[in-house]
């Protein structure tokens, strides 16, 4: 009687076992079952996020979107494509020009807005562009005033004359004096006829170098004076480009400009002419990370090495 009991309880207790053991089966059938609609689930939050903060220069630009002004110029001689962390400034000083100049040009009601893939004119409006080279042609004026096309073109030999060191050299306050002079021959041999000087008395830290450096590194001490390499006038004074801290940039004639960087105190304002020789800064380390002067000499808007221009010390 007893044994019969015991022996029902354990049949009834393997029965319970087991319905425990496939109740714990299910669940966990059901559990993985689950798991792959939640993965897909994160995944779809996932790609919506990624979908709706695309980098901005990378994003397709829509079929029905307006083309960017200046678009129909892209590649042409005397225009400038916009690319990513231009600024009007870096661009002026890319293309060796005024960017006064380059705002008027393109008629930019707010200069500090440009757009990437925007194509902008980097030489003045009449400038024969037949004539010029892939790179942006420079014959703008060194102020900021308006081309005046009425005056008479200054005086120069014709092509055939004798040796360019006859040609004479235009004055920084006038520079060429009409749209497309400098695309002359004995223009450009004018222009290059600039009588430098070095633009602080330090020994040179750092070479030009076309990869890693566009111009001379000079030493210095805080407060030592950086003086204007040639004549030329002021086309900007300030630290809106990167990397160069507080900056100076003086336009000589139609081909050079001048860029003395990482200045302490600037003692000079944009649109004004300054003599060679002439303080136009102290030195300083804004935006490097030593006292230093970084000094530049562009012929149209391409970096060249200033100890080929500079006197020997």
């Amino acid at each position: 009687m007893h044994s019969g009991k015991i022996h029902t309880l354990r049949r009834s207790g393997s029965t319970g076992i087991a319905a425990l053991v496939a109740a714990a089966l299910l669940i966990g059938c059901a559990s993985r079952n689950r798991a792959p609609v939640e993965d897909r689930a994160s995944g779809s939050r996932q790609a919506a996020t990624t979908v709706a903060t695309p980098a901005p220069v990378t994003a397709p630009t829509p079929p029905d979107a307006k083309p960017l002004p200046g678009s129909e110029n892209a590649g042409k001689p005397g225009y400038y494509t916009v690319k990513q962390g231009d600024t009007l400034i870096r661009i002026g000083l890319e293309t060796g020009q005024n960017w006064k100049d380059i705002v008027r040009w393109n008629n930019l009601e707010n200069p500090n807005v440009v757009e990437v893939g925007q194509v902008l004119r980097v030489a003045p409006p009449g400038t024969d562009m037949s004539a010029a080279s892939t790179r942006p042609v420079t014959v703008a004026k060194i102020d900021t005033k308006p081309l005046d096309n009425s005056r008479p073109v200054a005086a120069a030999p014709a092509v055939t004359t004798p040796p360019p060191a006859a040609a004479p050299a235009p004055s920084p306050s006038t520079g060429p004096a009409g749209p497309g002079a400098a695309s002359t021959s004995a223009t450009r041999q004018g222009d290059d006829d600039v009588n430098w000087t070095w633009p602080a008395a330090g020994t040179v830290l750092t070479s030009f170098d076309d990869t890693r450096s566009k111009g001379l590194a000079i030493a210095g001490k805080v407060g030592d004076p950086v003086m204007a390499a040639a004549d030329g006038r002021v086309v900007y004074a300030g630290s809106g480009l990167r990397g160069y801290g507080n900056l100076v940039i003086v336009k000589h004639n139609a081909t050079y400009l001048t860029a003395y960087a990482h200045n302490q105190t600037l003692l000079v304002k944009e649109d004004q002419a300054v003599r060679r020789g002439q303080k136009i800064a102290e030195m300083g380390s804004t935006d490097a990370d030593r006292v230093q002067l970084h000094f530049e000499i562009r012929k149209q808007g391409k970096p060249i090495d200033p100890a080929r221009l500079l006197p020997p010390r």
